[in-house]
């Protein structure tokens, strides 16, 4: 009696050490919180891989982290399916999607599963296209677009598995308050962490319009327009956090901005030619927009006014997104000048293939402004957009507050 005595005893304290790390909350949802961030690093180390390497292969470490945030995301979701599947009780079952006939899951493993598999499928397909016709001249090449399609959908997945538990606010018996509320609110950051993270992947597919450069284009205003309040907003109406928008764009920013300064501590050298930029560190990647300020002004009109007509709402929230979105105007003009050559912006960092003397390097050439007169009628296009995208988004995030799969 007393040796079995002594058995169970560590092996509750085992238990209760893992509930206390855990906090409850199934491992597979930390486990796809980290593929995302897996993905995320290799993603923009890629980027600064081009800029300044230029070769790769199909296992180069850039591409090796990216495959490992799908690998680990396919594993535990997989295991999450088969257990619930196999091995789950009827509450696990009725939480879950039933598909196939025969398999359980949650709507976030779902997406991680498929995502994962089109990340993987993606990878001999970008092989084979690069030994085909070269280096790639735009970021959205048909095995790329597979791969980003791969990503979103394991970063949505992570989003999804976090979001579920955090709506269901299951009733935890036995449970202290204190332990509950520390469960809920790490919840409620794995899925603002998460979605900053989806923002990160967002941003980068379009960063083609969102350089310094483009700072006085009125392009710039009407592309964020269509693609960040949608988002944004979902994410604050579903969160249950106040300043969600706010959060999510910090750490959208505090991710990017991190790579711009690690990265360049690490050596890399051209290994193809022609090397115009001689260089012996890596170069960084685009230092983050300010989304942090648009963001605070729709969280708090979203608290505000949340109770008025939706459509009214929309009208507030896109005009304020696209009026303080216009700080990226002169703020372009810092970041072309020399107070921002420096390790924290990271605007030194140029590409090895393109000539370092180029007059556009630290300058707006004509064809990268728009005139006052065009500026300000695309601005009346770009309101309409803005709009259109909150109330998007206000219907997505309505969607996405009842998910509990």
């Amino acid at each position: 009696m007393e040796n079995t005595i002594s058995l169970e005893k560590p092996l509750l304290q085992e238990q209760s050490k893992a509930k206390s790390i855990l906090l409850g909350i199934p491992l597979y949802i930390y486990a796809v919180v980290f593929s995302s961030v897996c993905i995320i690093v290799g993603l923009i180390w890629d980027i600064s891989w081009h800029m300044s390497i230029g070769r790769d292969g199909l296992l180069s470490p850039p591409h090796l982290a990216i495959y490992l945030g799908a690998i680990v995301s396919g594993l535990f979701s997989g295991f999450q399916v088969l257990k619930i599947s196999f091995a789950g009780s009827f509450a696990e079952k009725n939480q879950s999607v039933h598909f196939w006939k025969i398999f359980y899951s949650s709507l976030g493993g779902l997406f991680c599963i498929w995502g994962a598999i089109a990340m993987l499928t993606s990878a001999p397909f970008d092989d084979w296209w690069h030994n085909t016709y070269g280096l790639d001249v735009v970021i959205l090449s048909p095995p790329h677009s597979i791969l980003a399609l791969g990503m979103m959908m394991v970063q949505f997945g992570a989003m999804i598995g976090a979001l579920a538990l955090q709506n269901r606010e299951e009733k935890l018996l036995g449970w202290a308050k204190e332990d509950i509320d520390k469960r809920n609110f790490r919840l409620r950051m794995l899925f603002l962490i998460a979605s900053a993270l989806v923002l990160v992947t967002i941003y980068t597919i379009f960063s083609e319009f969102f350089g310094r450069n483009d700072m006085h284009k009125i392009s710039f205003y009407q592309i964020a327009s269509a693609i960040f309040p949608v988002f944004l907003i979902a994410v604050a109406r579903s969160s249950k956090l106040k300043w969600a928008a706010t959060r999510t764009s910090l750490i959208y920013m505090l991710v990017m901005a991190s790579m711009v300064w690690i990265l360049p501590l690490f050596p890399a050298k051209p290994l193809l030619g022609p090397v115009l930029n001689h260089i012996t560190h890596y170069q960084a990647f685009n230092f983050p927009m300010l989304l942090v300020f648009p963001a605070i002004a729709m969280d708090w009109l979203l608290d505000k006014y949340k109770n008025k007509n939706q459509w009214l709402l929309s009208l507030m929230i896109g005009t304020a997104f696209l009026l303080i979105l216009l700080i990226h105007h002169p703020f372009g003009d810092f970041l072309m000048s020399e107070y921002a050559r420096n390790w924290f912006f990271g605007t030194e960092s140029w590409y090895f293939g393109s000539d370092p003397h180029w007059e556009g390097r630290y300058k707006f050439m004509p064809w990268q402004e728009t005139e006052l007169v065009d500026f300000i009628l695309g601005l009346g296009i770009g309101l309409p957009i803005a709009v259109l995208s909150t109330r998007l988004g206000l219907v997505w995030g309505k969607w996405m507050s009842q998910v509990q799969r």
